[in-house]
């Protein structure tokens, strides 16, 4: 070859596959290496019962005096945090894809430690959505988190809650196809709507009590009433706060890596988010903004062996192509292109 000639540019397709041979690699090596990560089935069983040891025992601690409620929150975070990671490899069937009543039993457990979702059985018909209209207006799964919205309060306001997203842009998601508000507000029950009636009647309470005297206003509250804040407080502590703060990290991180209006390729439909501000959203959303982009490259494999191999992966990644902590698409409604034009992503 002259040596003035230029090598040919990589195509799309080529550094598609640079990053899955990548990964495929890893994951083989990893499992050549260490015998015990073969057995998937046992391997996701324990994680799934050891977290559900984690949380309750979290919250007994807390409840037996043993820690604060702060501490209870935070650890429980992240108990619920793995517990999401799980979910979405049941999603995918990677544990027990022969043996429906394990599986199901294990994504009633997940189900139960982070009720402020919809229900992973019909999760996983918008989850698969997602990979497949993934950046786009019919993506269900993360439109409904915030995907695609211009940046301030209502977006920010929305992270808090999926309820309160789509009850609140109810005209502005009509138009996904495979979406309709009632079901999937149905779709939730009965543990979603658990979820929102203690998580609001916790909040309107304390606000009306801190506000009260500054107001003139009673808080002589009827005995009946303090034994349910008394049991109310406990459930915050253990449950649903811990899930609040979950849903908040994840929302924001998943909303912030995915792109959205201008996603042509699998180059173009998430990012990498891995810089250091964002540590303790990683602790409480378990590493996702590092991880969930080697997820859409290679969905087959378990979360806890992407996060083995991603120390590899990502200088890999960040060669060919995929973009690490672009906080800018954050105001640029998550669109691609980086000069702000707005003109193909739905105005929000």
């Amino acid at each position: 070859m002259n040596q003035h000639t230029l090598p040919e540019p990589v195509t799309t397709a080529q550094r598609i596959k640079n990053i899955q041979k990548s990964i495929r690699s890893a994951d083989i090596e990893l499992r050549a290496k260490y015998s015990f990560l073969n057995h998937q089935n046992t391997i996701g069983l324990c994680i799934c019962l050891l977290s559900l040891a984690g949380m309750v025992g979290t919250g007994a601690a807390y409840i037996a005096g043993m820690i604060p409620a702060w501490l209870c929150i935070i650890v429980a975070t992240v108990f619920a945090s793995i517990s999401h990671e799980l979910e979405h490899d049941l999603i995918h069937k990677l544990y027990f894809k022969n043996k429906v009543a394990v599986q199901n039993l294990m994504m009633a457990i997940v189900w139960l430690m982070r009720p402020n979702t919809v229900n992973p059985w019909y999760r996983r018909t918008i989850h698969i959505n997602h990979h497949k209209k993934s950046g786009t207006e019919d993506d269900i799964e993360e439109r409904v988190l915030g995907n695609g919205m211009k940046f301030g309060f209502k977006r920010v306001l929305i992270s808090l809650d999926a309820f309160l997203s789509i009850s609140l842009r109810r005209k502005e998601l009509r138009s996904m196809k495979g979406y309709k508000y009632l079901q999937f507000v149905l779709r939730g029950a009965p543990l979603a709507h658990v979820f929102i009636i203690c998580f609001y009647s916790f909040v309107a309470f304390h606000t009306y009590d801190y506000f009260a005297p500054y107001l003139a206003l009673s808080t002589s509250y009827p005995a009946w009433l303090m034994s349910a804040v008394s049991v109310l407080n406990v459930l915050a502590v253990v449950w649903i706060l811990p899930n609040a703060l979950r849903a908040f990290c994840l929302n924001s991180i998943t909303t912030l890596m995915h792109y959205y209006g201008d996603v042509d390729s699998l180059l173009k439909q998430c990012q990498v988010m891995n810089h250091w501000a964002l540590l303790p959203i990683h602790l409480l959303s378990f590493n996702f903004g590092t991880t969930h982009t080697i997820h859409h490259f290679f969905v087959t494999q378990p979360f806890y062996l992407r996060q083995m191999v991603a120390k590899k992966i990502l200088p890999v990644m960040q060669e060919n192509g995929i973009r690490f902590n672009d906080f800018a698409s954050l105001f640029r409604a998550n669109r691609f292109a980086e000069n702000g034009d707005l003109s193909t992503t739905s105005a929000h």
